[in-house]
């Protein structure tokens, strides 16, 4: 077995051609034994630790052992570690351990052996546990996911020890091999859900997830049929903050960890779940309460302020006198409707100009930014103030909303609002309100609910916890 397990390894891996993967040869009690493992990927004081023991084991001390079971259990006491099943044949046995090697495990095959040997010594690079730039909290927690999944998957671990916690561990991709794993409640989890989403991800053909977890989403959703182009709407929460996996999974969610990847899905969610906050939690009732106010009415703001100015100004005969202070007195070059187009494009030009700047020139940006669309726009006569004011407001009031997929969401619906009411008036405007509601209303989350649950259909008890904060 020893020699066709070598013959294949050292056939299938590159072995010389890649730097990165090595084969240390040994003797282990008189017996030829070859480890192979990815530099870079394996902990070296781990494999030193275990080459050193190996190396200690005499002449004839292996001759009663003629299992590898038996030699895991007798002598090989590092405490993760297991054999390959051969239960396939040889060639499934040596692709699993190829698999496992390229993930950080070293595996051993020794003379007079049944099966491939793996030791768990893998130490991913990655960056340190930090609070999500993103995700900032006043209190609580300030631990945020990495790139690295045993790390990932231990801080939800740490917050919910029951029994009850299943971590189901999946690998996808032809050449990434991809580790993932779904985290939920046992007794929780909608087990009809559950059981579709691992069908799904065991069937995936893909090369590989070229970009982590928005891969694995893309075809999940291609295969589940709720897959659509202009839809903008998101189908999963993603976040980066471990407590609020935790408190969602007991909740009964799914959560999808994808290895490389900081951010972890949540599964299913329909709009309201978009509208919760960590610190909601982390205060008083009333202040959580408070909290979640400011940010469903901030909602409405960025979603209406731009288009109903629009009609303000349109409709100047019928505005109340308490609004009649918003109303430009001087006459303005560029019609209102485009002026907020090109300041919907502008902000973003500037969101992205600031993802690709240095942090020395961050200023200097803020300074041209402030400049261009400042008062030297409106004096240039491109803007008026009373529009660049609504736009700073919903830029600003789009900050309080936890998700930067569902803003983008509002933003297109916003647009297609003001684009209504620039054209065809309070008709116009109406009917960008009823697609909006219509691609809502015909938005199904992963799990086949309406994405307007507990609104439609109606579901008092559940509306009430996802839009205030109740007492437990």
């Amino acid at each position: 077995m020893y020699e066709k397990y070598i013959e294949i390894l050292r056939k299938d891996l590159p072995l010389g051609e890649s730097f990165d993967i090595i084969e240390r040869k040994l003797r282990i009690g008189g017996r030829k034994a070859s480890i192979f493992f990815t530099d870079g990927l394996t902990d070296g004081q781990k494999t030193q630790f275990i080459l050193n023991y190996l190396l200690t084991i005499k002449q004839g001390e292996l001759d009663d052992i003629q299992t590898s079971q038996e030699f895991l259990e007798e002598k090989l006491p590092y405490l993760d570690s297991h054999t390959v099943p051969t239960d396939k044949g040889i060639r499934d046995a040596c692709n699993q351990a190829e698999q496992k090697m390229y993930s950080g495990l070293s595996i051993m095959a020794v003379e007079g052996l049944d099966k491939i040997l793996v030791m768990d010594t893998r130490e991913y690079p990655g960056r340190s546990v930090a609070e999500p730039e993103k995700e900032k909290t006043l209190r609580g927690a300030k631990d945020g996911f990495t790139e690295n999944f045993m790390e990932n998957v231990s801080m939800i671990r740490r917050r919910l020890r029951d029994n009850n916690l299943i971590m189901k561990y999946f690998s996808v991709g032809e050449m990434s091999k991809t580790d993932i794993a779904l985290a939920y409640m046992k007794d929780k989890v909608d087990s009809k859900l559950l059981e579709r989403l691992e069908k799904e991800i065991q069937n995936l053909k893909v090369d590989s997830l070229t970009v982590g977890d928005q891969s694995l989403l893309e075809n999940l959703l291609r295969s589940m049929g709720t897959y659509s182009r202009i839809n903008p709407f998101p189908k999963v929460r993603y976040t980066q903050r471990p407590d609020i996996i935790a408190a969602h999974i007991a909740e009964g969610k799914i959560a999808v960890i994808v290895d490389n990847s900081p951010t972890v899905m949540l599964i299913p969610v329909g709009i309201f779940d978009f509208l919760q906050d960590v610190d909601d939690y982390y205060f008083p009732l009333i202040t959580g309460n408070y909290f979640r106010m400011i940010r469903i009415f901030n909602f409405i703001a960025i979603l209406f302020l731009t288009p109903v100015y629009i009609l303000i100004i349109q409709y100047e005969n019928m505005t109340p006198e308490i609004l009649k202070f918003f109303v430009p007195e001087e006459n303005f070059a560029v019609p209102i409707l485009y002026q907020f187009l090109l300041l919907e494009v502008a902000i973003d030009a500037l969101k992205l100009a600031s993802l690709n700047t240095p942090e020395s020139l961050g200023t200097s940006l803020s300074v041209i930014g402030a400049l261009i669309l400042g008062e030297f726009s409106i004096n240039s006569g491109w803007f008026i103030p009373q529009t660049i004011l609504c736009m700073a407001v919903v830029a600003l009031a789009s900050f309080t909303q936890p998700s930067i997929e569902l803003s983008y969401g509002i933003k297109f619906s916003r647009i297609l609002m003001i684009i209504g009411a620039g054209f065809f008036g309070l008709w116009g405007f109406a009917a960008g309100v009823v697609i909006a509601i219509v691609v809502l209303a015909t938005t199904k989350t992963l799990s086949g609910e309406s994405y307007l649950y507990p609104l439609v259909p109606f579901h008092w008890k559940a509306l009430k916890r996802l839009t205030f904060r109740c007492p437990k």
